[in-house]
């Protein structure tokens, strides 16, 4: 009898709803919880060609067609008896996958993604590395031949790591000063590739570069938390622009940045991180099609910082007409322009001396925020 091995859990309601499995050789399948009751073991099973099953997950495909395009609409039922890692051995059924009672209804879309792989990489590492483990998977086209391209996996690597620094200097700004100023370093950020590809979807680990403290808690993990917040936020693509304004200025710039390059490289992103003492890891992501809602309707999401700041330095240019200016400050030069019923800068003058009060606006798209003077002082 035919057995497969259960690889990822894609629904879980009061127990697992619809799964993945690959058998010995390698092949795809998908599992669809056939009742009597919401919790289950029993199941229809499907074979499921890569690419269809990448585009399932990834809320492109609804699950009957996915289960309509059975290989010769061969099906199977099997009853998980024991959990865990046991094998599920298939039982073929006579009639058509087209001709049973047990489909699921048509437009069901797995909108919010997979709850998550059965393996915890995240906790698993993290406990035997001593250290804040995080862990990601995506699944561009070529992904389904167990590849990515050198491009794709550079910048993806280059885009996780700025949205957690942003996330981690967003947190920083709510510790009290003493505390912002006890830290040791300013790269509680940074992470290291610790395994290029761990086997299923495209996944890829990262480690903290500077490790938690004794009791187990490390300054990247403030950061992670803080991801979080603005990975839930975009729960709702609704209210995704209401929900997202806490986290105005480069951290929700950054993460536009994010879904904006995971919509040109059709995939999705899910992710989980732990740090050593933790009892679960703590995970989030978005699909390829949430992706895309939530691109569209921050397309024009500028975020702006509730704090303003204020620049004192020299005045080495200004241009009258655009409203741009420059100031050589001590911290180097800033550049900016006029607000919307701004100051006149007529009367300034190159070389003179100004205190400048700004506000920053992160503008979808680019790297750094935009600086706009309100007042002069």
């Amino acid at each position: 009898m035919k057995a497969i091995k259960l690889t990822a859990v894609l629904l879980y309601y009061d127990g697992v709803q619809v799964f993945e499995g690959r058998d010995a050789i390698g092949g795809h399948y998908v599992g669809v919880g056939i009742g009597p009751g919401i919790s289950t073991n029993r199941y229809m099973v499907t074979g499921a060609a890569p690419e269809r099953l990448r585009q399932f997950r990834g809320g492109r495909l609804d699950l009957r067609t996915l289960l309509l395009e059975a290989p010769e609409g061969e099906w199977f039922i099997t009853v998980d008896k024991k959990g865990g890692d046991s094998p599920l051995y298939l039982e073929p059924q006579p009639n058509p996958v087209a001709e049973c009672d047990c489909l699921p209804g048509p437009n069901f879309i797995l909108e919010d993604g997979p709850e998550g792989l059965v393996d915890d990489l995240a906790l698993q590492h993290a406990r035997e590395r001593g250290n804040v483990i995080f862990e990601f998977s995506v699944e561009p086209p070529e992904s389904v031949a167990h590849r990515i391209r050198m491009t794709t996996l550079g910048n993806i690597l280059i885009r996780v790591q700025t949205v957690v620094k942003r996330a981690y200097e967003s947190a920083a700004r709510d510790l009290p000063e003493r505390t912002r100023s006890n830290l040791a370093t300013t790269d509680g950020h940074l992470m290291d590739v610790v395994v290029p590809a761990a086997p299923g979807s495209f996944r890829v680990l990262l480690e903290a570069v500077k490790p938690p403290n004794m009791f187990g808690s490390g300054e990247l993990a403030r950061g992670l938390q803080r991801l979080d917040e603005v990975f839930a936020s975009a729960a709702e693509p609704d209210t995704v622009r209401e929900t997202l304004k806490p986290y105005q200025g480069p951290l929700a710039g950054s993460f536009i940045q994010l879904l904006q390059f995971l919509v040109a490289n059709q995939t999705g992103l899910y992710y989980s991180w732990a740090d050593p003492l933790a009892m679960a890891s703590q995970h989030s992501g978005v699909s390829e099609a949430t992706a895309r809602e939530l691109a569209e309707t921050l397309a024009d999401f500028n975020s702006r910082r509730d704090a303003s700041i204020t620049l004192t330095g020299q005045l080495y240019r200004v241009n009258h007409q655009s409203g741009r200016w420059g100031l050589l400050t001590e911290k180097g030069k800033k550049f900016g322009k006029v607000a919307a019923n701004g100051p006149n800068m007529d009367g300034l003058q190159v070389g003179n001396r100004y205190s400048f009060l700004c506000s920053e606006v992160e503008l979808a798209g680019r790297e750094s925020p935009e600086l706009y003077v309100e007042h002069i002082l």
